[in-house]
């Protein structure tokens, strides 16, 4: 049915005349019985009688109206729905248990007025295809495979670089470790079945592995972060890494340790991508915000992944106290894998979206 039509029809049952329609709707008074005569024929039935006056409504006709009153407003709500502003802004977070999901739940603590709908999809590269179809407003992800820039349509900036930490059970050698180092974790075997080939995470946590000596065990099955807690738990040489903001709660009797890593700290580049041309206006509040928060870190170098072809090195770790214990690698399924580039604080990192 042509909703133009219908709210002819409408028109010209308020202005009680066809010329009166007419000139509300801008039309010219042919157009306006063009339309009526149309929808008239479609339904089947009249819907006007002439007066002497103008027109006044048929049986079928006063049937009608409310239903077309009814078709209107369906037509205004459907197009407020996609109007910028009106709707939700989607967001895609990864996962509900890793850093992006907590600073989107920040954000929507200092900005509850903006509606948010929040999505998990699985890859950059289905992140991007949202981005670009329109599908998404934002994603949460790490740009660090080499050879595979972001289009050129795709805009990112660097929010928040989550620190790793080590998780093992109460028999590994490192559970009593305050602190550790990367460098004191060469020959350790972390488990990280979550690793899947070709993600953005798989990719960070191979070069880590690969600058750090680590011994990276990917094979699977995976079934969640439960499941790996509780062999990490009932293992006395195996370990995972963990993101700092990933909120776990394990049974009492797993006594598992988080234990920080220092001198460099690791931490996985957390980036927001959208598209250039998106229009929505809780976007830029939400840029705005996480600009504002992101945290400057001052304990020493950080490391992070280098650039396909650029040269990395990793500084040497302060000499090891004998008052000081040993902290222990953590390894988080839901956390991307880096590569080596140690930088100082608050200077650039070597994510792409640092140098657009």
């Amino acid at each position: 049915m042509d909703l133009n039509a219908v709210r002819t029809f409408v028109a010209v049952t308020e202005a009680g005349q066809f010329q009166g329609a007419a000139d509300d709707l801008r039309l010219t008074q042919q157009a306006v019985s063009r339309r009526i005569a149309v929808l008239e024929r479609d339904l089947g039935v009249r819907l006007f009688e002439r007066t002497g006056r103008g027109v006044e409504l048929s049986v079928d006709g006063q049937a009608f109206l409310p239903h077309a009153r009814t078709l209107l407003r369906a037509e205004e709500r459907a197009v407020a729905s996609v109007r910028p502003g009106a709707r939700a802004l989607r967001v895609d977070v990864v996962g509900h248990r890793v850093g992006p999901a907590g600073l989107l739940r920040d954000f929507h603590t200092a900005r509850p007025d903006l509606p948010l709908d929040v999505v998990t999809l699985f890859d950059l590269d289905q992140a991007v295809a949202a981005l670009r179809a329109g599908s998404v407003d934002a994603t949460f992800r790490a740009v660090l495979a080499p050879g595979r820039p972001l289009p050129e349509d795709i805009e990112c900036i660097a929010v928040y670089d989550e620190a790793l930490q080590l998780c093992v059970g109460p028999a590994h050698p490192l559970a009593r470790a305050a602190t550790v180092t990367p460098v004191q974790l060469a020959g350790q075997r972390a488990w990280m079945p979550g690793n899947a080939p070709g993600t953005e995470w798989a990719a960070y946590y191979d070069r880590f592995a690969a600058a750090f000596g680590i011994t990276l065990d990917t094979i699977g099955p995976d079934f969640g972060i439960e499941a790996l807690l509780d062999t990490i738990a009932g293992s006395d040489s195996l370990a995972t890494f963990l993101g700092e903001r990933t909120p776990l709660v394990w049974p009492a009797g797993h006594d598992l340790r988080r234990i920080p890593l220092h001198h460099p700290t690791p931490v996985y580049p957390h980036s927001l991508l959208w598209h250039a041309d998106n229009p929505h206006p809780a976007l830029a509040a939400l840029r705005d915000y996480l600009t504002a928060v992101r945290p400057r870190r001052d304990d020493g170098t950080t490391w992070v992944p280098g650039l396909a072809g650029e040269a990395v090195t990793v500084p040497a770790p302060p000499p090891h106290r004998a008052d000081r214990p040993l902290a222990a690698p953590s390894a988080d399924p839901a956390v991307p894998p880096a590569v080596n580039a140690p930088r100082a604080p608050g200077t650039p990192g070597t994510s792409p979206c640092d140098r657009r």
